[in-house]
């Protein structure tokens, strides 16, 4: 049996890996820690709420008494809670700086205190900055080079926890993972809005031209990574999680999205205002995770949005009154 500490655990990826973990490893022991801000839903945690070996606790990552109380005893610590929309970052770059720098920093220093086992931090291809249009791949010894204040954070706490390791030896991992999609994703985020602008009978949005290219990963392979990572990942090592696609643009995915509801693409996109430092492109090269641990996407692109799709259609309730928050937010900028 195993303690394990997880942060942002009511967040899009942080619930998902609770989910997963329980049921792949039920003899362990998972407290979620979790602020709930606009980011992070109890619905989220439905499922398994209600089990013995999960707790749930409202509160900050910055908040010493907190943090330093819910670290006793903690073997693992899974770091996902993040402030992580870019066009959030944009307009309030402090609450970012706050959660993703300081938030990580005070975590680092009370896994210090308690002789944590293994520290694996969340973080995002983003940090690398952009690449040109259908050439290259970011990979580990890429050089950082974020394009706004949310990579900016979160580059800073890659640095924060590798120094930890360094410094103070504490045993830590860290993975870069591409975009992903799935369910109990926010809709303020790409696809969700999609989906769900087409459902409430709304244009799809589309920045600037829409030729931006990420590589998606399907929610449920990024946490089978990170199990993995935790259980043979070797100390002090980073790892790039990415997807099966292949230079896939914002434009051809809103083309599939609309095809699955059988609407119209001309009639139904609208080009709305580019956001500044938007990144080109971003693509993953997930070798070393390969050849070291044996991971690899499973999920194909095309079947699981559809199965992603899918969800949100039959999952109103769980999304409908975020959409009206989110939307509020757009609506400001």
């Amino acid at each position: 049996m195993r303690n394990i500490l997880v942060t942002g655990g009511c967040g899009f990826i942080g619930s998902n890996f609770i989910g997963y973990w329980l049921k792949k490893h039920p003899k362990d022991k998972i407290i979620n820690l979790d602020k709930l801000t606009y980011a992070g839903h109890l619905s989220s945690t439905k499922a398994f709420s209600e089990l013995k070996n999960y707790k749930f606790v409202k509160g900050d990552i910055c908040d010493e008494k907190v943090v330093d109380r819910l670290m006793k005893g903690v073997d693992i610590v899974v770091h996902f809670a993040a402030e992580s929309h870019v066009d959030r970052s944009i307009k309030d770059p402090n609450v970012f700086i706050k959660t993703n720098m300081l938030g990580t920093a005070n975590l680092l220093n009370f896994a210090l205190k308690h002789n944590v086992k293994r520290f694996h931090h969340i973080s995002t291809d983003e940090v690398f900055g952009e690449l040109p249009l259908g050439k290259g791949k970011f990979d580990e010894k890429t050089p950082y080079d974020p394009r706004s204040p949310y990579s900016a954070s979160k580059a800073s706490s890659d640095y924060l926890v590798r120094s930890y390791y360094h410094t103070f030896g504490l045993p830590i991992t860290i993975s870069n993972c591409s975009n992903n999609y799935g369910p109990y994703q926010d809709t303020e985020k790409f696809i969700p809005r999609m989906i769900t602008n087409i459902m409430k009978g709304d244009p799809v949005l589309i920045y600037g031209d829409g030729k931006y290219v990420r590589d998606w990963l399907f929610v449920e392979d990024h946490v089978r990574a990170i199990e993995l990572i935790i259980k043979k990942g070797k100390i002090g090592e980073t790892y790039l999680v990415g997807g099966q696609t292949k230079d896939v643009n914002n434009l051809q995915i809103a083309k599939i999205i609309l095809k699955i509801f059988g609407k119209d693409f001309k009639s139904n996109i609208k080009f709305i205002k580019d956001r500044p430092g938007h990144d080109r492109r971003y693509a993953v090269n997930w070798v070393k995770i390969n050849k070291e641990l044996g991971w690899k996407p499973k999920h194909n692109f095309d079947k699981w949005l559809q199965k992603t799709v899918d969800w949100y259609i039959k999952n109103e309730w769980w999304w409908g009154d975020m959409k009206k928050v989110s939307e509020k937010f757009y609506a400001k900028r």
